[in-house]
């Protein structure tokens, strides 16, 4: 293979075969190419883009690049979800063990956070003892015993990925819509899933910053899904705001066990139930997403996905007793304090971006992928959009390590909130549901 040929090609606009993006990332993820002209491909991409032909082709050789999990017949359909990311996006964590609830067997394979955007498995780490990394023997064993799992991606699962995005993240390849597409397909049809849900987020604190953007992604991925044999669907959700009243690692596992014993906030219960409907329709489990909702309601309010939730954190190892004692205290945090209202009115925006920074600097995220990460800094007690507000109403609270650093949270948070005399009415969360 002449590789500089292929770069050239690329750089041309011309389109490539899918045998030769096979062998590219076949002798990539040997070694057999270096990074600098990995790198120049990756810009020639993100210049010239790929069609749908070119798009599939790298999604598959990068999914077949490693292991693909294997499991046993099962009258159970394998499903998942996958989000772009937002403040307080937490619905994965109550929505693995309402799927298993639901007769779903549900391998989520996910990641970690990086700026404001928090991850998955950062919040699984704030519970004491749980793993979030597995042997690909042992998450099929747990998916085929407890109905869920919630892990990173093994070492030998899609280690083209892996070494993909690192370039990307480095020479500013980041935001091609095709690479995007390949890389979360890429993961998630390795774990050989039934039907896929797919939620792109857009707004001030999401990937995509505007709805037409977030919608040429939704239906980039929704159409590879469906082409790669994955019944696959995708929502539109608005990240203007964040997502529950909680945002930061543990506050948003505290909150996730509201959402499953029947409390949580009424935007983050209407994304859990929503996407398990979707996911109840897709396998022809329901005939309508209107009986979808109302079965997966029923499910989430029996208590069952609660005991399941319990069930499947200490099979990966979690210390019960020791996360029933956390889940007890108000705040695990150094310092809280209240952030209050200067005036009476109806929130008229909640700055869901600013809120995140905050939580970033306070070290509830990270700057770089090596930054520690503290699991107990965050916001809850978020006032939301349309609600009314005395004067010294709480608007939120903050969760810190020091005093210091609180003091300047609370100053950045007050500018988060905007209080107007009359009330506005929030924006739809769901906006668009997509293929």
């Amino acid at each position: 293979m002449n590789f500089l040929s292929l770069i050239e090609s690329k750089r041309e606009g011309k389109i490539l075969a899918p045998e030769q993006i096979q062998e590219i990332i076949h002798a990539f993820t040997a070694g057999k190419i270096p990074d600098y002209q990995m790198s120049a491909m990756l810009m020639a991409i993100f210049f010239r883009g790929l069609n749908t032909a070119e798009t599939t082709a790298l999604t598959l050789a990068m999914r077949d690049s490693g292991d693909v999990l294997k499991f046993p017949k099962d009258k159970r359909p394998l499903v998942d979800k996958h989000s772009t990311g937002g403040i307080g996006d937490k619905v994965s964590l109550p929505l693995a063990p309402l799927l298993a609830c639901l007769g779903f067997r549900v391998p989520m394979i996910s990641g970690r956070g990086l700026g404001i955007t928090g991850g998955t498995l950062d919040k699984l780490d704030s519970i004491p003892g749980f793993k979030t990394l597995l042997p690909a023997a042992q998450i099929t064993k747990l998916v085929q015993h407890v109905g869920c799992v919630i892990c990173g991606q093994t070492d030998t699962m899609v280690p083209a990925d892996k070494k993909i995005y690192a370039l990307r993240d480095a020479s500013g390849t980041v935001p091609s819509i095709q690479l995007i597409t390949a890389s979360i397909l890429s993961k998630k049809l390795a774990e050989n899933l039934d039907a896929l849900i797919l939620d792109v987020k857009f707004g001030c604190a999401a990937f995509m910053q505007t709805k037409a953007d977030a919608r040429k992604l939704a239906k980039a991925m929704a159409a590879l899904g469906n082409e790669c044999g994955t019944n696959t669907r995708a929502i539109l959700t608005d990240m203007n705001t964040p997502l529950g009243r909680a945002a930061g690692n543990w506050l948003e596992v505290k909150e996730s066990v509201e959402c499953l014993e029947g409390n949580g906030p009424l935007d983050l219960l209407e994304l859990v139930v929503d996407s398990a409907a979707h996911l109840l329709v897709q396998t022809k489990k329901s005939k309508s997403l209107a009986a979808a909702r109302a079965l997966a309601t029923e499910c989430l309010q029996s208590g069952a996905p609660r005991k399941k939730w319990d069930e499947m954190i200490v099979a990966q190892g979690a210390d019960l007793k020791a996360f029933n004692r956390k889940l007890a205290l108000d705040s695990t945090a150094k310092v809280a304090v209240e952030v209050k209202s200067d005036k009476a009115g109806y929130i008229s925006k909640c700055d869901a971006r600013i809120i995140g920074e905050v939580i970033r600097d306070l070290g509830g995220g990270r700057l770089t992928k090596e930054s520690a990460i503290n699991f107990d800094v965050g916001v809850d007690c978020i006032a939301k959009p349309g609600e009314r507000v005395e004067k010294s109403a709480i608007l939120c609270r903050v969760h810190a390590g020091d005093l210091e650093p609180m003091k300047v949270a609370v100053a950045r948070l007050k500018m988060a909130f905007e209080i107007s005399a009359r009330k506005i009415s929030a924006a739809p969360l769901i906006q668009e549901i997509i293929g």
